[in-house]
């Protein structure tokens, strides 16, 4: 077995098993999409898909060849925090969605999960990109399962695989503990997994140049002189120097710089969107593997494992960049079999210095570290990786000792509530009127949440905190109580001072992102649609309704009153809706007759 994560563990002859099929399936016939065989002797399934050597099956017309994922096909490719959609590479997406819609790809994969076997997608080369979205779609797919949890997850394993797609992509995927299930195999110097980090319109013309050196089907097929040609040069030295750009770039960010030249740069510099995610396995050369999982130091691995030491071995270097890409199958054979296999988990403790006493703890680390060429920079750079991981941690751990305030304030507004459903007074309309020393009280307990709570959506949307922070079950909870309880008392606020006068609607102009976070946050680990958990937002469409002319709104009322009998029978929304001298029964009492009469409302209230 190789340990390859936390909890993680793959056997052996699964990939290279899974390897073999994906070098099979780039050499297959252009019309075969991918190799589906069961392993003998096991529950195991590889999907292995073929590449494409095309120029137009890599890029669209795009700067960088990205566009916006399908959210239908990838619900979960987005960020909650900041409301951002994932982008992704969208000839590998065009590819992928033609597989599924012409072959039978998705009933061979629905039958193979059912059984409970192992599913593996694999691929090498932009066959990778594919087996990606492959493994990501089936485990969209397990997740919306009445009977989900029932089912194996899937693993996909690639072999010098171009990045897909943008930060979202990690940020989402870890998110949803998915990361750990994507294994992406990258040797020393492939040039392909950096690929992606130049744009389109920089390497073009040297990229249909080289393309025959790793077509299976090509005369020049690993022919030396393309290897060693100047388009294989420059081609390399292009990808290299917008590698170091984005590098770069990122290591100030992880560092903490606020250079405004930095800013000026990025805004005048087109970088490259794609990141890495998920689990790599960096192949040394010299049957020694590296295991990293944080995607912030795969990114500066890509860029300094490849340096080149001096001038005069670049011409080696450049043929290795392309011969490299080709040679997976015997470096898996080899390296599987030294287990020979260095985790780089403790980022912060890098040795600075490739001299090292060998027995030192850190030894192996530093003849890995040494193995992939990797400079002092570099190596400051992986440790800048691994403080930021720590930082957010001590953000989560500093917003953690949180709870107990916003819970002891949920507890008093809740008492608050229960006060005034006594008097018959429903706390959003007592909120408003503001005539009692409770009143005062329940505002200065909605300031104090305010404030603990657009400070972890100000983190959340500066990725300040873990990844897997927003798929917290009990943060997700903690926040739904909080909105369901104190947005009324904005909503009554703001319209107390009339400030939609002015403003305009609460729910267009006005409303916090401490509540449109909290919001979707529910609705994405519900798996509903956008809007479908608003009930906080019940009071603000009654006042925006209850000052226009029936006739003007009236699908809107019906709307609304549909949506309230759903709250109602869930107990998302109390009986102080309908008190006698609530904003919501003097409103409904004005409306026309003929409509009350219709309405399940007038059950409630009694004209």
């Amino acid at each position: 077995m190789v340990k390859i994560g936390e909890g993680i563990e793959v056997r052996e002859k699964l990939i290279k098993k899974a390897c073999n099929l994906a070098m099979e399936a780039h050499s297959s016939s252009p019309g075969k999409p991918y190799i589906y065989k069961k392993i003998n002797g096991s529950t195991d399934v590889v999907f292995a898909f073929a590449g494409t050597l095309s120029f137009d099956g890599w890029y669209s017309n795009t700067s960088f060849g990205e566009t916006e994922i399908n959210t239908t096909l990838f619900p979960s490719l987005r960020s909650v925090g900041t409301d951002e959609v994932a982008k992704i590479n969208e000839a590998f997406a065009r590819r992928f969605q033609d597989i599924l819609d012409k072959s039978s790809l998705k009933n061979e994969v629905e039958k193979a999960m059912l059984e409970g076997r192992q599913v593996v997608f694999a691929g090498h080369s932009s066959g990778g990109a594919i087996a990606i979205l492959a493994a990501l779609w089936c485990l969209e797919c397990c997740r919306t399962r009445p009977n989900g949890g029932m089912l194996v997850h899937p693993y996909c394993m690639t072999f010098g695989s171009p990045l897909v797609g943008n930060k979202i992509w990690s940020h989402a995927l870890r998110r949803e503990n998915w990361a750990r299930y994507f294994i992406h195999f990258v040797m020393k110097y492939d040039i392909v997994p950096r690929m992606m980090l130049a744009p389109l319109s920089s390497i073009q013309e040297l990229l249909q140049a080289i393309f025959p050196f790793i077509n299976p089907k090509s005369q020049y097929y690993q022919h030396e002189a393309v290897a060693r040609s100047s388009n294989a040069l420059n081609f390399f030295m292009t990808v290299m120097r917008n590698a170091s750009s984005v590098a770069s770039y990122a290591a100030c960010n992880l560092k903490g710089c606020t250079n405004l030249l930095l800013e000026t740069v990025s805004n005048i510099v087109q970088l490259s969107p794609y990141r890495p995610f998920g689990t790599y396995i960096f192949c040394t050369g010299n049957r020694k593997l590296v295991v990293i999982e944080n995607p912030d130091a795969v990114l500066q691995l890509l860029f300094y494992s490849s340096q080149l030491s001096s001038e005069a071995e670049a011409a080696v270097v450049v043929a290795r960049s392309l011969n490299d890409h080709l040679l997976y199958k015997n470096e898996m054979q080899d390296s599987l079999e030294m287990q020979d296999v260095v985790h780089l988990n403790n980022l912060t403790d890098i040795p600075l210095s490739s001299n090292v006493d060998p027995s030192d703890e850190v030894a192996s680390v530093n003849s890995a570290l040494n193995d992939l060429g990797l400079s002092t920079r570099a190596r400051l750079c992986l440790r800048a990786a691994g403080e930021w991981e720590k930082q957010k941690k001590k953000n989560e751990e500093k917003i953690e000792q949180n709870k107990r305030s916003i819970r002891d304030a949920l507890s008093k507004i809740q008492e608050y509530q229960t006060k005034c459903d006594i008097r018959k007074v429903g706390y959003y309309d007592a909120f408003k009127i503001q005539n009692t020393d409770d009143d005062f009280n329940a505002n200065v307990r909605r300031l104090e949440l305010a404030g603990i709570w657009d400070e972890i959506i100000e983190m959340l949307k500066r990725y300040e905190l873990p990844d897997s922070f927003e798929g917290r079950r009990d943060w997700i909870e903690l926040g739904t109580q909080f909105r369901r309880q104190v947005e009324p008392l904005d909503i009554a606020n703001y319209y107390r001072h009339l400030k939609n006068e002015d403003t305009g609607p609460y729910l267009i102009r006005a409303r916090p992102k401490r509540y449109r976070f909290t919001q979707r946050w529910l609705e994405h680990f519900d798996k509903v649609q956008a809007g479908a958990r608003s009930e906080s937002c019940f009071w603000a469409e009654v006042e925006e309704l209850r000052n226009k002319p029936f006739a003007q709104v009236q699908d809107r009322v019906l709307s609304l009153e549909t949506a309230a009998n759903g709250w109602i029978q869930s107990s998302l929304l109390g009986d102080d809706v309908f008190f006698p001298e609530s904003t919501y029964t003097k409103w409904w009492r004005t409306l026309p007759t003929q409509h009350k009469q219709a309405s399940w409302v007038s059950r409630k209230i009694t004209s």
